[in-house]
């Protein structure tokens, strides 16, 4: 586990084209420079590395007093290669993530995710991840809505 390098996002974006279905190129590169160049204080853009490549990635934050509360860490990205999972490669990014949190006084971490991804759902299960006190919310808009 390691802070993601310019060189890692091809890999990063193959990989989350394998796991989403979709080529987001130019969202990567945003996340980059926020999280990568920018990162490293309250926000973080861990990779796992295996074999000499990218085989997961991790990104999330510190934020505070949002909704109330104070501050906490929020993962709100997460893939590994499917080839690579049932390794523990998930649980150590979530470790890495959780220690770095911790060193800023983070308490709780939280996520959100889709109801209908029941892998990614069993997975921050088995992490000890329950129900939390938010309620998210939605209102569709725009077009079509």
């Amino acid at each position: 586990m390691r802070p993601v390098r310019q060189s890692d996002l091809p890999e990063v974006i193959a990989l989350d084209a394998t796991v989403t279905g979709l080529h987001k190129a130019d969202y990567w590169q945003r996340v980059y420079r926020r999280y990568g160049i920018g990162g490293q204080g309250l926000r973080h853009f861990l990779v796992a590395v295996h074999g000499g490549g990218v085989v997961g990635f991790m990104i999330g934050e510190v934020r505070d007093w949002e909704f109330g509360s104070p501050p906490c860490g929020w993962v709100f990205a997460i893939d590994v290669d499917p080839r690579a999972r049932q390794q523990g490669v998930g649980t150590r990014l979530l470790a890495a993530m959780r220690e770095r949190f911790e060193r800023v006084g983070v308490r709780v971490l939280r996520t959100l995710l889709a109801s209908d991804n029941p892998l990614i759902l069993s997975f921050f299960r088995s992490q000890g991840m329950t129900a939390g006190r938010l309620i998210p919310l939605e209102l569709a808009i725009g077009p079509g809505a």
